[in-house]
């Protein structure tokens, strides 16, 4: 090597510090290499063969992602390494550069065979070496370990937090399945009640009328508040007080509830008379409540169905990876999957544009993004507040906010919240892992953007995703 002397050598930050042997050896080893600008000095992917120093020149790295490329950094600092940077781990793999170097202008670099260099490094410093192998493989180890750690405590979560909202309309399901059975079962023994007291068919089947015709005004009854609940079932009941009929009060909350008032049952009167009105009272009242418990079962099996439905696509179980999606609908199933964790404290508010186009997006990855953003808004509310989340247009972006009003981010922070393992949270609390993740889906897979703008009650995290169809990874 001639065009750059000993001297020359040392005074790189690399080699300041090497003993006149191991400074020999880099002088004769080292080969100095030009490139032109615009050329490429190596790609992403081949067989990591050099370790290169920048001596002058400006150069950019690249790395392709979704088929684009996507500039990582750009220097001309003399001294600065690229290539095959973990050439000191020997774990039996073959190495390969993970980034592709450009020349932007004319570049200079001194060049080391990478095989030959780490043996001498080896020997050069055993324990430094080992040090960095171990951290090296140590974190490489971790992020495989803890990252399928962090989703299986998420499945379990998502799972617990599905088992609860199911377990309610379960339970009322089976609650009013029980109930029907008991009113089915006194509703015959009081047809045949009146059946014995040979009432005039013409009667039963005026009664039957009025039955059909009661029974469809359950679906339409009102939603009354607690005072007007009160008062009516006060008026039914003094209604069957002066008609002699029993247990006045059990009644008037069936007939009430059914959307019945004194005006319905005087009809009632009207049909049978008052001979056989005690019977036919109690018979309608069991078949209104045999309807309003039917109804019960239906809303119940209905949740447990969109609760199902929800949590399909929120798995996006028999769907393509790929594919033109509404968003709200992730951020619903995503909702609805964190149900027991938003609890009664928190208010919920969706401001969505519903006029959104559809966007091509990996479904069942940006749910995971959600459920991310989510988890940590409802997190840093402790139980109370506001979640917020708004959908919109950005230029040709898609925006999604998810906005809490919890205690802030501070600045130090935010600068720092994307990078894997950084967690503010308690030691065990958290892996630190979910915005980074979050931040790939959304930027590397997605070629969109995620920021953050933060202050006490307001912190917003912003998605942008492309409306149109992106290069597939």
């Amino acid at each position: 090597m001639t065009t750059l002397s000993r001297e020359e050598l040392r005074g790189l930050f690399l080699f300041e510090h090497l003993s006149e042997a191991q400074l020999d050896w880099v002088y004769e080893n080292a080969v100095i290499e030009e490139f032109a600008a615009d050329s490429t000095v190596f790609n992403e992917g081949d067989a990591a063969s050099c370790f290169y120093v920048l001596l002058s020149g400006v150069l950019r790295m690249t790395r392709t992602v979704g088929g684009n490329e996507v500039e990582m950094s750009r220097t001309d600092q003399r001294g600065a390494y690229c290539g095959a940077t973990q050439f000191f781990v020997s774990d039996g793999s073959e190495q390969r550069y993970s980034a592709s170097v450009h020349a932007t202008t004319d570049l200079t670099f001194l060049t080391l065979p990478a095989a030959e260099f780490a043996q001498k490094f080896r020997s050069w410093f055993p324990m430094a070496n080992h040090l960095l192998e171990g951290m090296y493989l140590g974190w490489r180890k971790s992020d495989i370990v803890v990252g399928s750690r962090r989703r299986l405590l998420a499945l379990g979560e998502l799972s617990a937090g599905l088992t609860h909202e199911l377990n309610n309309p379960a339970a009322a399901a089976v609650r009013a399945t029980a109930s029907l059975r008991e009113r089915v079962a006194g509703m015959r023994h009081k047809l045949a009640l009146l059946a014995k007291k040979d009432i005039d068919p013409d009667l039963l089947e005026q009664l039957l009328d009025v039955q059909e015709r009661l029974v469809k005004q359950v679906a339409a009854a009102p939603k009354l508040t607690a005072m007007q609940q009160s008062d009516l079932e006060d008026e039914v009941g003094d209604w069957l007080d002066d008609h002699n009929i029993g247990q006045a009060w059990d009644l008037s909350s069936i007939f009430v509830g059914a959307g019945l008032n004194a005006e319905s049952l005087e009809h009632v009167l009207e049909s049978v008379g008052e001979t056989f009105l005690d019977g036919a009272v109690r018979w309608l009242a069991y078949a209104l409540e045999t309807e309003m418990l039917m109804g019960e079962i239906e809303d119940s099996t209905t949740r447990i169905s969109a609760l199902v439905g929800k949590a399909k696509e929120y798995s996006q179980v028999d769907r393509a990876p790929h594919q033109w999606i509404d968003v709200h609908e992730g951020l619903d199933s995503t909702l609805v999957m964190l149900g027991k964790k938003i609890g009664t404290g928190i208010k919920v508010v969706k401001e969505y544009d519903r006029s959104l186009p559809t966007l091509p997006a990996y479904a069942g990855e940006l749910n995971q993004v959600w459920t991310n953003l989510i988890d940590n808004a409802i997190g840093a509310m402790n139980g109370s507040g506001t979640l917020t989340l708004r959908t919109g247009l950005s230029d040709e972006c898609l925006r999604v906010e998810v906005v809490d009003t919890g205690s802030g981010i501070p600045e130090d922070v935010r600068q720092r919240i994307f990078e894997p393992f950084f967690t503010t949270k308690a030691v065990g609390e958290g892996t630190g892992l979910g915005l980074d993740i979050s931040w790939r889906i959304v930027v590397d897979r997605h070629h969109g953007d995620l920021r953050i703008e933060s202050e006490p009650g307001n912190t917003k995290f912003t998605v942008l995703l492309p409306l149109t169809e992106q290069a597939s990874t």
